[in-house]
């Protein structure tokens, strides 16, 4: 019984001590009252002065007027003290301070005065560079809105520079930009009336270095789309901007004396010469010179990609080159950015190179291509993503896994390619030649004819295949078995990129000229012949180094004039 009463009066003190420990805490969190403000200091001042106030249940303070002008609380010192800033919307009056709970209001008003800054003759530097912080002395700069930079000789309109700090004696700005090297300085301020500008007549003067940027550069030849100009001149630096027309350029790198901009791709740039005003742009823009009145950017009539490498199966994971968009893109992103259809695990074609996918899902992917290396012909063959099921699955990604997931899935481009052998076939000397030596301005309708009738290209009857392996374009430099680097090629393909109707190569009145999209020439300049480790002639490691030029729009038979 003892024990049990000892227990119950131990309870019972513990609850006690709770209920004791919550009140205190629940009084503490509630006492708060409206702010009492029983003094301030200094009794007057002007805009940007310092006002200390005391009094009580000032921690909890969230806003302050003066006149009924809104001012800035600097710093809460205590609960019994805090300091406000006089912005240029207090007038003379009390002093308010407000919290959750309620105002204080002081007895006494505040006298808020209007002086009229003045900067101090020997306050002010001889000259300064435009851009630089300036420092200006004198009395009242704590009033000051705003400084104003205007060129001596027939500036009418001030720019206004960026106050960067002010108290009662210095104000430090930002020099703007003004029109000429020579500028007065003036302040804006207000007078308790309206914001005025203190006179011009007796404002002080200086030098401003402006460092405008001179190009001496003065001879400009026709560029391509991606090419470098090179600029030359003095404060090249200062240079914001370039322009073409109203394209602005890539600065690639500028000094005093030297800038290089790469000329830049345009929907406004139509195929041969377009005439554009070559401009720079300085002073955030303020002013835009002409460099050249007529700057002539030259825009190919087809697309050329140059030095471009892709790996076979067991190589590096950069395996698909799209003649499109001219990009080699890693077996990582295949499904995402090269044939996000065939990804998606739909059925593309019927058989090889023949789609069954609608003409909007065939068309919203790229053409593109990729070689492959044979386990069992040990020969290496480009591709047509659409000719075979078994060939993707093969491609890994950086995480060895395989770019489909392990299923059989043809790809959705369906492309040919004719390799093109002056020895056996003479009508494509001069075009074999052509291509080798870059001469190749245009494909299109009028330099390539396709005669349907006659199953031509150019007046050439082009033998195709949709996987064209090194027993035809490499078969006196490849070598089951044998590792070579560097191996020189000059193997040039006529290359067709077919429609959603593709292209049957076992069909009875097959066609490589019909239903043809796009055309292209391919150049395979070298290659590296590397048989995949633990093999001993499986070539998969193997890579090609190509140029490749590429038509830009699609084939209009309508415009072919048949001879």
């Amino acid at each position: 019984m003892k024990q049990y009463r000892k227990w119950t009066l131990a309870a019972l003190f513990a609850c006690l001590f709770f209920l004791c420990g919550c009140d205190s805490t629940s009084m503490k969190d509630v006492a708060i009252s409206s702010p009492e403000v029983l003094s301030f200091s200094p009794e007057s001042g002007s805009i940007g002065s310092e006002v200390i106030v005391t009094g009580e249940y000032l921690d909890d303070v969230v806003s302050a007027t003066i006149g009924g002008g809104k001012v800035t609380i600097l710093q809460k010192v205590s609960n019994q003290r805090l300091s406000l800033k006089v912005t240029d919307q207090a007038r003379s009056g009390k002093i308010v301070l407000t919290n959750s709970i309620g105002e204080g209001v002081s007895e006494a008003e505040f006298t808020l005065e209007y002086p009229t800054p003045v900067v101090s003759q020997t306050g002010v530097p001889s000259e300064v560079e435009m851009g630089n912080n300036l420092l200006l002395s004198g009395s009242h700069m704590n009033v000051v809105s705003a400084v104003l930079f205007t060129a001596a000789e027939g500036g009418t309109a001030g720019n206004e520079a960026e106050i960067v700090s002010q108290n009662e004696n210095e104000i430090v700005v930002k020099v703007p930009y003004v029109e000429s090297d020579r500028a007065v300085v003036t302040f804006k301020y207000f007078n308790g009336t309206e914001n005025v500008e203190t006179s011009s007549s007796s404002a002080p003067q200086l030098t401003v270095k402006r460092y405008e940027p001179e190009v001496t550069t003065n001879v400009f030849e026709p560029v391509n789309v991606g090419d470098v100009v090179v600029l030359e001149g003095t404060y090249l630096n200062k240079i914001d901007k370039v322009l073409l027309g109203d394209i602005e350029c890539k600065i690639m790198s500028k000094t005093e004396s030297e800038l290089q901009f790469v000329v830049p791709t345009s929907d406004s740039f139509k195929n041969g010469d377009n005439i554009v005003p070559l401009k720079i742009s300085y002073f955030d823009g303020r002013e835009t010179p002409v460099l050249a009145e007529e700057f002539i950017v030259r825009v190919a009539f087809v697309h050329y990609w140059e030095n471009k490498t892709i790996y076979a199966q067991a190589g590096e994971t950069l395996a698909f080159f799209s003649p499109e968009t001219g990009l080699v893109y890693s077996n990582d992103v295949w499904s995402e950015k090269v044939d996000p259809i065939a990804a998606a695990g739909k059925n593309t074609c019927k058989t090889a190179n023949i789609p069954v996918v609608p003409e909007e899902d065939y068309n919203s992917v790229n053409p593109y291509f990729f070689i492959s290396g044979s386990s069992s012909k040990y020969n290496l063959a480009i591709n047509s993503p659409a000719n075979s099921n078994g060939q993707l699955k093969n491609f890994k990604t950086s995480d060895k896994a395989s770019i489909t997931g392990g299923s059989s899935y043809y790809g959705t481009p369906a492309l040919s390619f004719a390799y093109l052998d002056p020895e056996a076939n003479p009508d494509c000397a001069e075009l074999v030649n052509n291509v080798k030596i870059g001469n190749i301005k245009n494909i299109d309708e009028k330099t390539f004819p396709l005669d349907v009738g006659k199953k031509t290209c150019a007046g050439i009857k082009p033998s195709v295949s949709a996987a064209p392996t090194t027993d035809i374009w490499a078969k006196e430099e490849f070598e089951a078995g044998v590792n070579k680097t560097n191996v020189k090629l000059d193997a040039v393909f006529l290359v067709f990129y077919y429609n959603v109707k593709g292209y049957d190569n076992k069909a009875t009145d097959k066609n490589p000229v019909r239903d043809v999209k796009r055309i292209g020439l391919m150049y395979i300049k070298s290659a590296d012949f590397k048989m995949k480790e633990g093999t001993e002639k499986d070539p998969s490691a193997s890579s090609i180094t190509f140029d490749m030029y590429w038509q830009k729009q699609d084939y209009d038979y309508s415009k072919v004039q048949v001879q």
